[in-house]
């Protein structure tokens, strides 16, 4: 069959002579019991049929029975080869690809005969009529499982192909079809063929609606479901004359609808909030009519449907719920309203897990009333007592669901419900079984089975409320009440007959669910009993078995797309075989087997098990948890009774029996080594060892595989190194004795999983023994089974041996790829174990593979060809194990894997019809594109182009048919293989793999996206635009290629949109804008030009680079279509990227434009979004503050415009506690207040600092005002609108403050807390409360301190805020009570302790490392507040708060690297000290007022120091500033160290380069030195001045040496400052310490001369040494001039008597070296400034001289300033040094002159030179002026090019 199908695609038409020889042939093949034969022939006639027009004209009806006999007994592969066979032919059938010669009596086959064809295939099979008329005779269904899937998948196959337009246009009639097949008598004659027919149905709507349809398409397609079940809710309406049959008939119907109505609504989530408001629909009042259909399962589907209406609309929760309470009040006394509100109620309470803004907590109190009321009025009613005691438990148990927030208020009556539920004596038991009958026994098993529930779910979700009473309560109940009744249900069961059967099972199933959950300690002494009665009730689970060894039982269900509706044929095998294989017949599951499951955490609809199939499963986990606490005889004792039970039955019972008792122990071996407890002494491990043995050698594959996992189990928990060599030891003589399949396969995987949890194979013996058995195992050609098996086993082995497997490489290399070789195609499963153990050897080598030896290079080799090898394989599996290898191939040697082969293959089967394929693909795409996107791209798009050279036919040819035309080459040519992936996203449902093809693209994007910038943004753009009903902004230009298509390609609708992708989903169009935002992030980190217009443009001329400011436009439209979508999480998903754009735009300047920014021109855009009436609250707001923050707002109607957004939200979450009907729980009021209150802090912030730039003389915006002439009216006006509403947020600001304060507190405070909750969150909602104030309070803390430094804390009444609830009376003194009435005083002082309190407890946590933002604002209000004389003043007052503060700042300077942090730090150090300053020279001036002249010499005592000098480290404010500014300078300059300054740390005599950000940070600390002496007494001075001089001189010695670098010269100034703060310090002149100030300054001169001429003989005079100095030293150092001068200029201002000799020796030097300035005038900075301070310098001597001798020396100053002005030549072309100098040599003539204007004419009189050269100075300074106040005019004169016809204004 493969050879003829190999021939028919290379001859193609050519062949039509032998077609119908070729049809008879595949017509045997196709029903051949092998399962590989049919393969081959369904891929044979499916090649057949391209040319072969009869198979779908005059045979189709022949071949579509051959193909129903084909689908009997068929597994997987056989049932997707053969539905992609008949799906093809029946869509040729309907629309031929080739005209058909028209034939007497033949006409073309309409779409009715073709459903009819389906229809009797589902319904009466593919069995003769002989067959089918005894199965109805016996009453049997003739058509199995696996037919009826087959047709299901044949039915998605036909649709698919003839695409989503006419799927869209036949939608009708295809879901009259459906519901046929699900309502007719033959498919619902059992109830597990109904649910098979429902499974089915659903199916084939997911799988074309969801799919195939875009969001609008489907939108009519729920209108169409929603009629049909407006049509069949009449049936269940019970009215006169309807027949039962026709009420089940529509229950099946309405079940299939509903839930592909929900289905439809939760996938189109927000976008189908219109259709759910159509009151000309009514949708939602048809679902709810569903409620009351007499049929529970047609309930229960409604109330499952209402649940996902409320998961894809959180917002329709609420009112549904208060809806359907509404409802059930109103109709208590139908049984049908109770059973069905009750449900739909549970349904949309489990609905808010999946809600994260959740539900009001009001709403959990109305149905806990609900619930309560209906259990207690049960009695009331026999005829709706189980209607009402199922609903009141159902109600309770989904309650729960809401969290221990809700159900802590409501425990304590539920505590008494479950305390009535139960009888709580030994009396109230006998009288149960006295007055007892089968009606009342039923309601009590009812009740006590939801009470059971509603335990489980206490325990599941509301842990935190298991405190130790009510785990005693709850003890009574299970530990006595449950055993009294569960004893006796045998008995009760006898007595009353198969009526109450199923409430008891379903009352023993949850007793053993709550036992499960519980702590075996909870009924101590009870395990016993528990253990008998969970015996009889076991089940086979494959959890128990490893996961991996599942792999040798076939593809599992969840590795295949149509896993819904193969559980349905695993479900069957099983039931007839008597197994539970793969889940223990979980494909027949449905929600009315167990309604309790409707409010489980889940996406899709449940399926629970029936009754007695989940009792078993429950029986192995209870069996599990409570045999490890059973004493060592009753252990023994229960395992040798299992392995008795075996022994003693024959056949099908004992496979049964030894499942079950095997499931059990393998669950308890499990339990045990979770919990690391013991198994028992040799009598309990004999029989465990026997049981697990006898297993092993079970029929059941399952079973073996488990019975490993058994063993492994056992040896990890005995722990025994000689027990396990007996068990390996034993498993070897087995082998070589055994000749049986079953007992080899079972002891070859026992081999390789007895080391699995002994931290793998140590011993290299047992290596080699194991390695050789299983080498001649996989060889034995006679068993496949073995071959099997053993492959599998060794490459376990591989995996546990680590490297010490590598002596077996080589061998096993050569093996498995002989193997390869020789196998034949028929055995898959052996391939597919070989693909395993050739994976498992390529991860041995791992990066021993990149090596170059020869043996290394054969290994390399025989994993290429193995590879290649496996991918010539047709099975799926074995493919993707060979995409596995190649993977983990490229992973450990790149360079040898040849990409330009892989990609293509792996493009091929990037859309293939099975998803282990798919999965593979994309993972390996996914690596591939972490380091090789570009190529890969590259390689994808080269395949494209070669395609007509090599085979149209083989890009997609595998591809399913929804997917194919994502492969397509005019589709990956036009998009590229990430467009492909993009469209393969929209497509797949799959999670795992769709997480897998998001990683992929951002890793490609992360590589290629600056490379490709324009491609990428394309591509998103036109993934946003591919919406049917979406108006494009922007044309899409279409490439004109000539349209090919291949054969299946006919059948493809047409396009939609003219984009290149058509009716994307949401998710895929959020996914894309989530793209964006990470393209603008990738570029944040690269070229500057990215961000700056004028460069990128620049740039681009030079080079073909791109940057995304060029895409400006396009990133602002991608923006505003999705913000204005009708898809809420797309809306919020453009309010993100408006958001990112505008902060990394903001400030990107317009080149065309000067003093404009490029967003100016975007402004309706932007604000488009954010005035439409959907957007959201929370998102809208934050765009609103980051726009009017950037500044970009040049209009202040603009401005208006959106600052009246904020003010209409302001004052909607003011109201909004006040609204009656929330639709969402109280965080998130608290979301939004919060959001709300931070926008409009971030707005003030940015008001307040503007401001103050433009207040600021010489500021950037003050200069640009002053030049336009005119102020910026949206600046200036933004404070302005903020003020308005300034009162009310304050108010609110401190509310919010407090509240956060609260929420801080330790749990030991939270007594502390307000009862009734906060200002903005209530008391039930802290723990959810906590993240949105986190978020929000440092920047409403910023505010609040602005606001506090603008009003200077003084107090105005502006009258209260309108809180959106009553301010508690704490609340900072806003509480217009009498009693809590506080001072404006106390008012400020809580304000100032409730800021410092919160900005020290944070910045004193240890996790606030990721947090700079916060740090800054905290640091940035604690300045503000500091600003203000007021908290100044406090703060001063309080020396420990000081000491607090600084110890906190110290911490935080040496922990944050950023220097804007430390920058801060130092400036808030510098405002605490200036605090203790002026707080200090307070009390000094206070105490010379009021002491007198008399008592002066006690005025220095205050400061820190006081009598003695000393200084307590943890209490000295000095202390703590000492220690700070010392970290902050041995930081940057670790030469200040001793201990520091010769190791490598201190870096020694190297270069310590400091930037000018450095350089700030140490002047800073400098002058917070220098002013550090000032606050202390003055012994407290004498004690810290050497630590200040010190570290200063330090500095100095270290700038003027030039170890600093280049920036050296801008610490000079504030050296010197710093200096000459010390050396005007009060205490420098106080009495008590003015001698020891002057013998310390002088040591400190002597030191820093002495640095400069270290060696030579000095005296001790201060002025010899200066002199020396300063004759010596000066004219070297420019700096060291700078210093000496400026000491000169100190020194000569100071007293007469000090300053005389300094004067005398320095005068005429200081003269001379002036005067030779004019011949060599300065050419530097630095030069200049020692000039300059040198003229300071004499002119100081000047004035400190007489009145009498004063104009000798002004005429000495006067010739010495004129020398240095320059002529009118030379000024032009001198340095701009020299200029400066004349400039300021000027000035001082100027100034100097009118002051002694005798002197002044005098001189001019005698020195005409001078005269003439000072007049020329003086014009030429006129002219200049002149010049520069006329430019102004010269600029006005320039006119535009274009002139405006209109004039606008």
């Amino acid at each position: 069959m493969l050879c003829i199908e190999k021939i028919l695609k290379g001859l193609g038409v050519s062949a039509m002579s032998c077609h119908r020889d070729i049809y008879k042939a595949a017509r045997t093949c196709l029903t051949d019991r092998s399962m590989a034969v049919r393969c081959a022939a369904a891929k044979c006639l499916l090649e057949l049929q391209r040319e072969a027009v009869f198979l779908w004209s005059t045979e189709l009806e022949n071949v579509a029975t051959l193909c129903f006999r084909a689908f009997e007994g068929s597994n997987y592969d056989v049932r997707v080869g053969i539905s992609k066979l008949l799906g093809t032919l029946l869509a040729s059938a309907l629309e031929p690809r080739q005209a058909i010669a028209p034939r007497p009596g033949s006409k073309r086959n309409s779409l009715k005969e073709v459903m009819e064809l389906l229809s009797s295939g589902f319904l009466r099979g593919g069995a003769g009529f002989l067959r089918a008329s005894g199965d109805m005779l016996k009453g049997i269904s003739s058509v199995s499982r696996d037919v009826r899937v087959g047709i299901t998948q044949t039915c998605v196959v036909f649709v698919s192909i003839l695409g989503g337009a006419w799927l869209e246009t036949h939608f009708s009639c295809l879901l009259s079809l459906l519901m046929e097949w699900v309502s007719h008598a033959r498919a619902t004659q059992y109830p597990a063929d109904a649910v098979s027919c429902h499974c089915c149905a659903s199916f084939i709507l997911r799988a074309t609606l969801g799919t195939l349809l875009g969001e609008k398409a489907q939108i009519a397609a729920a209108k169409e479901i929603c009629q049909l079940i407006s049509k069949q809710k009449r049936v269940g309406n019970m009215e006169a004359r309807v027949r039962p049959a026709d009420v089940a008939a529509s229950q099946h119907v309405l079940v299939c609808a509903l839930l592909e109505l929900g289905s439809l609504l939760q996938d189109l989530s927000s976008t189908a909030a219109p259709l759910l408001l159509d009151t000309s629909i009514g949708m939602l009042d048809t679902v709810i009519s569903v409620l009351l259909h007499p049929s529970a399962s047609a309930r229960l589907a409604a109330a499952w449907c209402l649940r996902c209406v409320a998961v894809g609309n959180p917002a329709q929760v609420a009112v549904l719920l208060d809806r359907c309470a509404e409802r059930l009040n109103a109709l208590k006394s139908c049984p049908e309203a109770v059973a069905g509100y009750s449900a739909a109620i549970a349904a949309l309470l489990g609905a808010v897990q999946l809600c994260p803004l959740g539900i009001s907590h009001s709403k959990g109190k109305v149905v806990m009333t609900l619930a309560e009321d209906l259990l207690r009025s049960a009695a009331q009613n026999s005829r709706i007592s189980v209607q009402r005691t199922q609903g009141g438990w159902l109600l309770l148990s989904a309650l729960f669901t809401l969290g221990p927030t809700v159900m802590e208020h409501h425990l304590p009556r539920l505590l008494l419900l479950w305390k009535c539920a139960f009888p709580l004596s030994v009396k109230d038991v006998e009288n149960e079984l006295r007055r007892g009958d089968s009606f009342t026994w039923q309601v009590t098993l009812e009740g006590r089975a939801g009470a059971l529930c509603a335990m489980k779910s206490l325990v599941v979700h509301c842990k935190d409320l298991l405190t130790d009473d009510v785990i005693s309560r709850l003890q009574i109940f299970i530990t006595f009440c449950c055993p009294s009744t569960l004893f006796r249900l045998p008995s009760i069961i006898k007595s009353y007959g198969n009526q109450i059967k199923n409430a008891a099972t379903v009352f023993r199933l949850r007793v053993y669910e709550i036992l499960t959950m519980l702590e075996p300690k909870t009924y101590e002494g009870k395990q016993l009993d528990w253990t008998r009665s969970s015996c009889a009730e076991l089940n086979l689970l494959p959890s128990l078995c490893y996961s991996q060894d599942l792999a040798l039982l076939g593809p599992g269900l969840q590795d295949v797309d149509q896993h819904y509706i193969e559980e349905q044929v695993r479900s069957q095998s099983n039931h007839q075989g008597n197994s539970r294989l793969h889940g223990g017949g979980s494909g027949g599951g449905t929600l009315e087997y167990d309604p309790f499951t409707i409010f489980e955490k889940a996406q899709e609809v449940p399926t629970p098990l029936p009754p007695a199939s989940a009792l078993t499963a429950a029986a192995v986990q209870l069996f599990g948890v409570i045999f490890p606490h059973l004493g060592i005889q009753q252990k023994a004792q229960i395992l040798e009774q299992f392995c008795e039970f075996v022994r003693q039955l024959k056949g099908a019972r004992q496979q049964t029996v030894q499942i079950h008792v095997a499931a059990a122990f393998c669950c308890t071996l499990k339990c045990l080594a979770s919990s690391r407890r013991e198994l028992g002494s040799e009598e309990v491990q004999i029989p465990a060892l026997s049981l697990l043995l006898g297993a092993l050698e079970g029929s059941n594959p399952l079973l073996r595989c488990m019975a490993a996992e058994g063993l492994a189990r056992l040896v990890q928990v005995l722990n025994d190194p000689n027990f396990t060599v007996s068990i390996t030891l034993m498993s070897f003589d087995k082998l070589k004795t055994a000749r049986d399949a079953i007992t080899r396969t079972g002891h070859a995987l026992a081999l390789s999983a007895v080391y699995r949890y002994l931290s793998g194979i140590s011993s290299p013996q047992y290596l080699s023994a194991c390695v050789g058995v299983l080498f001649t195992l996989s060889q034995d050609s006679t068993s496949h089974e073995v071959q099997m098996w053993a492959l599998h086993a060794l490459s376990m082995v591989v995996d546990l041996a680590g490297p010490l497997y590598h002596s077996h490489l080589e061998a096993s290399f050569t093996l498995v790829l002989r193997l390869l070789l020789s196998t034949p195609h028929t055995h898959v499963e052996v391939q597919q174990s070989l693909g395993r153990c050739l994976n498992a050897l390529i991860t041995s080598m791992g990066p021993d593979l990149q090596g170059e030896g020869a043996g290394v290079c054969a290994v390399r080799t025989s994993c290429l060809v193995g590879c290649a090898v496996m991918q010539d394989i047709q099975d799926c599996l074995v493919q993707a194990q060979a995409i596995s290898c190649l993977q983990q191939l490229h992973m450990f040697a790149p360079r040898f894997v040849n990409l330009a082969s892989l990609v293509p293959s792996l493009c091929i089967n990037l859309c293939s019809s099975y998803l282990s394929l798919r999965r593979a693909v994309v993972a390996c795409l996914r690596q591939l594109a972490q380091r090789e996107a570009v190529e890969v791209s590259e390689h994808a798009v080269a395949l494209v182009k070669e395609l007509p050279c090599r085979d149209n036919t083989q890009l997609g040819e595998s591809a399913s048919p929804p997917l194919h035309n994502i492969v397509s080459s005019q589709h990956v040519s036009e998009v590229g293989l990430e467009g492909a992936l993009f469209s393969l996203l929209d497509r797949e449902s799959d999670p795992r793999l769709c997480r897998d093809i998001q990683e992929t693209l951002v890793h490609m994007m992360s590589l290629a996206a600056e490379s490709s910038l324009a491609h990428w943004l394309k591509l998103c753009k036109d993934v946003l635009s591919a919406s049917a009903d979406t108006t494009h902004l922007t044309s899409v230009k279409q490439e004109e290629d000539g349209d090919r298509y291949d054969d299946s390609s006919a059948f493809h609708a047409k396009s939609e949109s003219s984009g290149p992708f058509n009716n994307l989903r949401w998710s895929t169009r959020v996914f894309s804008m989530e793209c964006v935002c990470r393209i603008i992030a990738q570029c944040e980190n690269r070229d500057l030009a990215h961000f700056n217009m004028a460069l990128a443009q620049e740039q681009r001329l030079h080079e073909s680079a791109d940057y995304v400011v060029l895409h400006l436009a396009d990133l602002i439209r991608m923006a505003f279509m999705a913000a204005t979508d009708h898809s809420d999480q797309l809306r919020l998903a453009g309010l993100q990227t408006l958001l990112v754009i505008i902060r990394k735009f903001s400030n990107v300047p317009e080149p065309e434009f000067p003093g404009h920014v490029i967003l100016e021109q975007y402004q309706a855009n932007v604000t488009a979004p954010l005035v439409s009436r959907d957007m959201n609250l929370c998102f809208g707001v934050q765009v609103c503050s980051a726009w009017i923050a950037s500044g970009v707002i040049s209009d202040l109607r603009d401005l208006r415009r959106v600052h009246q957004l904020l003010a209409s939200s302001l004052a909607k979450v003011q109201v909004g506690r006040d609204v009656t009907s929330q639709l969402y729980n109280e965080s998130t009021f608290t979301m939004e207040t919060l959001a709300v209150l931070k926008a409009w802090a971030e707005v003030y912030i940015t008001a307040v600092q503007g401001s103050r730039q433009r207040e600021s003389p010489g500021s950037h915006l003050q200069q640009q005002s002053d030049e336009a002439g005119t102020a910026d009216p949206a600046g200036a006006g933004l404070l302005k609108l903020v003020q308005t509403d300034l009162a009310t947020l304050s108010r609110l600001w401190l509310a919010a403050l407090q509240d956060h304060a609260l929420l801080t507190l330790p749990s030991q405070y939270s007594s502390q807390l307000p009862s009734t909750g906060g200002s903005f969150y209530t008391a039930e909602m802290v723990e959810q409360a906590r993240p949105h104030y986190y978020s929000a309070w440092a920047t409403i803390l910023h505010a609040t301190a602005l606001w506090l430094n603008s009003t200077g804390f003084i107090m105005v009444d502006e009258g209260p805020a309108n809180l959106s609830r009553p301010v508690t009376p704490t609340s900072m003194g806003q509480s217009t009570s009498l009693s809590s009435v506080k001072s404006p005083e106390d008012v400020n002082t809580d304000r100032l302790h409730l800021i410092l309190g919160i900005s020290v407890e944070f910045l004193c946590s240890p996790h606030s490392g990721d947090q700079m933002e916060n740090i800054s604002s905290c640091l940035q209000a604690l300045q503000a507040l500091l600003e203000v004389p007021w908290p100044r003043s406090k703060v001063g007052n309080d020396q420990a708060l000081s000491v607090e503060l600084l110890s906190v700042l110290h911490r935080l300077i040496v922990t944050r690297e950023s220097p804007s942090i430390q920058l801060a730090v130092l400036e808030l150090v510098r405002q605490i000290v200036c605090a203790a300053q002026e707080h200090v020279n307070e009390k000094r001036h206070s105490a010379e007022v009021d002491d007198g002249a008399a008592e002066k010499e006690t005025v220095p005592e205050f400061g820190e120091g006081r009598d003695t000098g000393g200084l307590v480290p943890g209490k000295s404010l000095v202390f703590g500033a000492l220690e700070l500014c010392l970290c902050t300078l041995v930081r940057k300059l670790p030469q200040l160290s001793p201990k520091l300054a010769g190791s490598p740390t201190g870096r020694g005599g190297q270069t310590c380069f400091l930037s000018n950000t450095d350089c700030r940070l140490v002047t800073s600390a400098l002058a917070i030195l220098s002013e550090l002496p000032s606050i202390c007494s003055p012994e407290g001075s004498v004690s810290v001045l050497p630590t200040v001089l010190y570290l200063l001189l330090g500095v100095l010695r270290e700038a003027v040496k030039g170890s600093v670098g280049a920036e050296s010269g801008q610490l000079v100034p504030g050296i010197l400052q710093a200096l000459r703060t010390v050396l005007t310090s009060p205490m420098s002149r106080a009495e008590k310490s003015r001698g020891a100030w002057t013998e310390l300054l002088r040591c400190a001169l002597h030191t820093l001369l002495e640095s400069w001429h270290s060696g030579s003989s000095l005296s001790f005079q201060p002025h010899s040494e200066l002199c020396y100095n300063f004759t010596y030293n000066s004219q070297k150092n420019s700096i060291f001039s700078i210093l000496l001068y400026y000491l000169l200029v100190s020194l000569f201002q100071g007293p007469a008597l000090v300053a005389r000799p300094f004067i005398l020796a320095l005068g005429g030097r200081l003269v001379s070296q002036l005067e030779e300035v004019e011949k060599s005038r300065p050419q530097g900075p630095a030069e200049l400034q020692a000039v300059q301070d040198a003229i300071r310098a004499l002119e100081a001597l000047v004035f400190a001289a007489d009145e009498t001798h004063r104009p000798q020396l002004v005429a000495v100053l006067l010739p010495i300033l004129i020398s240095l002005l320059l002529d009118e030549n030379a000024l032009a072309s001198a340095p701009a040094a020299s200029r400066s100098l004349h400039e300021s040599a000027l000035r001082d003539l100027m100034r100097i002159g009118p002051q002694h204007s005798a002197v002044f004419k005098a001189l001019m009189a005698s020195a005409p030179h001078m005269k003439a050269r000072l007049e020329a100075a003086v014009k030429g300074n006129q002219e200049s002026v002149n010049t520069k106040a006329q430019a102004p005019r010269v600029i006005s004169k320039n006119t535009p090019s274009i002139q405006l016809k209109i004039n606008f204004l």
